[in-house]
């Protein structure tokens, strides 16, 4: 139960992991939960591989398919469009909700950049930078564009410098305006449009984002009411900024409270004793951890939402969960099979036409599930099938393939 000690409040990891869970939605299904909530539940869905996307969004919502996730991507009517495939948090591919764009591009937009990774010779001078967002943004307007069309405008808006092949790629250089692909999205004017057979597009969704300041606030609401409580380290981490930022930006969000052991700042958001973690954070006056414990077994795919952002993550992956389900600290690599909300396992699923194999990996072993984990998780697995359009079935066994299979 929740305590009030030295006029903190104080939660415990249990605590904070079941409401996390039940905010989530992954205490069980939620009936009548459209893509659109859940995605906006779980801050993003990363989309890197867009099938365990559409599985993560199902698993919150009873009876939602790969369908329903497809459906609110690409309707052909645009009021039937409510989720938006663009780059996210850390730079990486997402599902927002549409709606939550104008927050999310105003947010990211404005988050600091860390030192400048890319060779001298293949760096872009802030001019250039704002010069390539300006071209991306206008070709895409009114358009669909594959990667390489979109690098013909780019180039003939801009200059031949633009297309200089400096940019490591996969297996292959790429022309330098690429490395502000991420960028674009974040400032607004990019976002995936349906594939062109196996090719992907893009095209500008025409959305202004938010003042920084007022969008930052926001999102950091937000990810305490999802993930807290957490430090400004466990936000800056998810968001791939720097710390020092993340410290300011709280610190501002506190108000005349931060730090003062009161609890009860002026601001926006709350400081609070986290177990193991230390001083931590909530959303102003949100203190209430009274969610029940988390029992039964779920099936998290590829890069789940909540098994990236909660934090600490040694307390969600315990013991051997640390090396075999992180690769010592790389949250996403493998699905997990959570067990009363704590990683015990890793998956796999193997897909033939309509069937669909799961193997379940347990980290013990030596100690069989019991029959009625067995049971439940058997009803997980069915549940994957129902979600991905197909007829699952279980085996128990090692997980033999690699990370990203």
């Amino acid at each position: 139960m929740t305590t009030r000690a030295r006029g903190y409040v104080t939660v415990t990891w249990p605590e904070a992991n079941a409401r996390r869970l039940a905010r989530q939605h992954l205490s069980g299904p939620v009936p009548g939960l459209s893509p659109a909530e859940a995605v906006g539940a779980m801050l993003g869905t990363h989309a890197q591989v867009l099938s365990a996307a559409e599985l993560s969004v199902g698993l919150r919502g009873a009876g939602l398919t790969r369908t329903d996730v497809r459906t609110a991507l690409w309707a052909n009517d645009p009021a039937r469009r409510t989720l938006v495939k663009t780059f996210g948090p850390r730079g990486t591919v997402h599902l927002l909700p549409a709606a939550d764009l104008p927050l999310w591009t105003g947010a990211l937009s404005a988050v600091p950049t860390g030192p400048n990774p890319f060779p001298k010779d293949a760096r872009m001078t802030p001019d250039q930078v704002e010069e390539v967002v300006a071209a991306i943004g206008a070709a895409l307007t009114g358009a669909e564009l594959t990667v390489d069309e979109l690098s013909e405008e780019v180039v003939a808006r801009t200059g031949p410098w633009a297309g200089d092949l400096v940019m490591p790629g996969f297996q292959e250089m790429w022309p330098r305006w690429r490395q502000v692909l991420h960028l674009a999205g974040h400032r607004g004017v990019l976002a995936y449009a349906p594939n062109r057979g196996r090719r992907a597009t893009y095209t500008n969704p025409g959305y202004t984002p938010l003042p920084g300041p007022e969008a930052q606030a926001e999102l950091v609401k937000r990810y305490l009411y999802a993930y807290g409580p957490a430090t400004p380290a466990h936000f800056a981490r998810w968001l791939a900024a720097p710390k020092r930022w993340a410290e300011g930006l709280f610190a501002s969000l506190a108000g005349a409270g931060a730090g003062s052991g009161s609890g009860s700042g002026s601001g926006a958001i709350e400081e609070v004793a986290f177990e193991d973690a230390g001083p931590a954070w909530v959303v102003a006056g949100d203190t209430d951890f009274s969610a029940g414990p988390m029992r039964g077994v779920r099936l998290l795919p590829y890069f789940d939402a909540f098994a990236i952002a909660s934090q600490p993550r040694e307390r969600l992956f315990p013991g051997r969960a640390f090396e075999r389900a992180l690769g010592g600290g790389q949250a996403g690599n493998y699905p997990v099979l959570l067990v009363d909300g704590t990683v015990a396992g890793v998956w796999h699923q193997r897909r033939s036409g309509k069937r669909i194999t799961v193997t379940v990996e347990p980290l013990e072993p030596s100690e069989p599930l019991p029959a009625g984990r067995l049971r439940e998780l058997e009803d997980e697995v069915e549940r994957v099938g129902a979600i991905m359009e197909g007829r699952a079935e279980l085996t128990v066994g090692a997980v033999s393939v690699g990370p990203h299979a």
